[in-house]
């Protein structure tokens, strides 16, 4: 990969968006931002005037042909995430139709790389397979969410512009932490349990380092690595054990009450409730909820076979993050990013 090659960026906007665009401006490639009318830029503000805009929706085919004149690679981030049954077409339109649209695109315009951010989402989770690597097939089961469904089929789309010669390959990043908004993603629970939450459920997952996730993406992006899927993970960890970190970290207590799946279902149900009533925002779906009480747990042996590949440790993550958090917290929660 050349230092003259022209990066776009779909999602630049976004948390793995962001912090990929600093890593490529770092390492002197141009890039290309894709982003919205509507795209808030706080989180990628600082590098802004160093990089090139391009104004378009993934899902608007006409607006991304322009997008990618004179583009050689693309490292394709946008996707909606919710686990909220009215989002469920909308993630189809955009996760799978966008990138479709993202494929095609790269087939007419000869890209070198194409990079695709899906999830362990798209894995397909089953009661009878609690531990899952690259080797598993996706498996219709109902623990998988509308979410896990369209990134499977945004994975599809990819699979298929490899078979019809484009050189792509695909992360599937585990649960990712690391500085951003603090009332978003995983940064958002810094933010919870500094302020006393009481919950913790008592399911388990994957974890990894944003630094890492994008580390991997760029380190693929100047590979001839194609037609691969590499699962990015650094550890497996009961919520416990993560909320704990945090709140180590923050010097607070843990979150003292565990929710089993008895709890959960209560929690969804009333949040299901309120929502028809009140027209609030719940705070747990079905989904969301029978998700956090049950434990999977993901391989990194692929991608460790690469590239001399280590990640950071969580405990490490977790503490960088903390002091960020703390800094921003006597500064009004402004938006940080990890070194």
């Amino acid at each position: 990969m050349q230092k003259d090659a022209l990066v776009l960026v779909t999602g630049a906007t976004g948390f793995v968006g962001s912090y990929l665009v600093r890593l490529l401006l770092k390492k002197g490639y141009k890039v290309r931002a894709l982003r919205r009318k509507s795209s808030n830029l706080a989180l990628i503000e600082d590098v802004a005037d160093k990089v090139q805009w391009a104004e378009a929706d993934i899902t608007d085919l006409g607006a991304l042909e322009d997008a990618f004149e004179g583009v050689t690679h693309v490292c394709h981030c946008a996707a909606v995430v919710s686990f909220h049954p009215k989002d469920g077409d909308k993630m189809l339109k955009i996760n799978v139709e966008g990138t479709k649209n993202i494929v095609n695109l790269c087939l007419d315009f000869g890209v070198k790389k194409l990079v695709h951010v899906s999830s362990i989402a798209a894995l397909g989770r089953a009661a009878n397979r609690p531990h899952l690597d690259e080797s598993c097939k996706w498996v219709e089961s109902k623990a998988n969410s509308r979410y896990a469904l369209s990134k499977y089929g945004a994975e599809m789309e990819v699979q298929r512009g490899v078979a019809e010669g484009l050189p792509a390959a695909i992360v599937s990043p585990s649960v990712i932490v690391g500085s951003q908004y603090w009332d978003e993603g995983m940064a958002g629970f810094f933010r919870k349990i500094d302020e006393g939450l009481k919950f913790c459920p008592n399911g388990g997952s994957g974890f990894v380092d944003i630094r890492d996730v994008v580390r991997f993406m760029v380190l693929l992006l100047e590979s001839d690595i194609s037609g691969e899927r590499y699962i990015l993970n650094s550890e497996n960890l009961s919520h416990r054990q993560f909320f704990g970190m945090i709140a180590k970290e923050l010097g607070v207590p843990p979150p003292p009450i565990t929710v089993g799946p008895f709890l959960a279902e209560v929690a969804w149900r009333v949040e299901w409730l309120k929502e028809k009533i009140l027209g609030t925002t719940p705070l747990a779906t079905k989904e969301s909820a029978r998700a956090s009480v049950t434990t999977y747990t993901y391989g990194n042996e692929k991608s460790r076979s690469v590239f001399g590949f280590e990640y950071l440790t969580m405990e490490q993550t977790v503490r960088d993050t903390a002091k960020q958090y703390l800094e921003a917290k006597g500064e009004g929660y402004g938006v940080r990013f990890l070194n």
